[in-house]
């Protein structure tokens, strides 16, 4: 019985496969969309929350194909002055905010953006406790990453231990399989230097362990001329 069962599973992995593989490509081939991390007003509408939170969210899988395991996936939301105006657009509607509750939202959150670079992300691991990254024994660290070489520690890691029904409702990949976050980075190193360059063509994060490692990027746009409009 211990035979079959081995050959069952052998023939299952084999036809598991190629599934991997092309969802392997299918990460590597699709083209991010461009993001600017330019201030300004914006015109948003409720709706058009759906389609800022996909701009603004990456996702990434680390899988050990020998093993068909997937050691690590990572879905994280760069919260973006962008971002954030069309997140208060949305719960503004949802919870019937006055004009002045709305403006009083939205002067504080947008004020946020000068203190962190901030990142609500949700992790799924083969190993629950591997995966708590604001414990010395997590299997991961995770670094604000850009093209010109800059690579920053967090400020503050959060554990969002019990997501509550706002999370799960507009980041909807937020589950009860996944740890969540709250991951902050500090805008500037300490003699001054951005930690994202004004001339960096992308920034990301970094995940590495021993179990491999993977980045999520966000590619930037020439800032110059665009509009909300014209980044959808």
């Amino acid at each position: 019985m211990r035979l079959l069962d081995l050959a069952a599973r052998a023939r299952s992995a084999m036809a598991a496969l190629p599934v991997a593989m092309a969802g392997l490509a299918a990460l590597g081939g699709c083209a991010e969309p461009l993001v600017s991390m330019g201030g300004g007003p914006r015109e948003y509408v409720p709706s058009d929350y759906a389609q800022v939170l996909k701009r603004w969210t990456r996702n990434q899988s680390i899988i050990e194909l020998t093993e068909l395991d997937n050691t690590l996936t990572v879905t994280a939301t760069y919260e973006s002055w962008d971002f954030r105006w069309a997140y208060v657009v949305r719960y503004a509607a949802d919870y019937r905010l006055t004009v002045e509750q709305r403006r009083e939202l939205l002067d504080r959150t947008l004020r946020e953006t000068s203190d962190d670079h901030e990142f609500y992300v949700a992790l799924y691991g083969t190993n629950w406790r591997w995966i708590d990254l604001g414990r010395p024994t997590s299997a991961w660290i995770v670094r604000l990453i850009d093209d010109q070489g800059n690579e920053t520690a967090p400020s503050k890691i959060e554990s969002i231990v019990k997501p509550s029904a706002i999370d799960e409702h507009y980041f909807p990949y937020t589950t009860t399989w996944r740890r969540v976050f709250r991951i902050r980075f500090p805008p500037s190193t300490g003699d001054g230097r951005p930690t994202i360059a004004a001339t960096a063509r992308w920034f990301g994060l970094r995940f590495a362990g021993a179990e491999g490692n993977g980045e999520l990027r966000w590619q930037l746009a020439n800032n110059e001329g665009l509009t909300p409009v014209d980044q959808r």
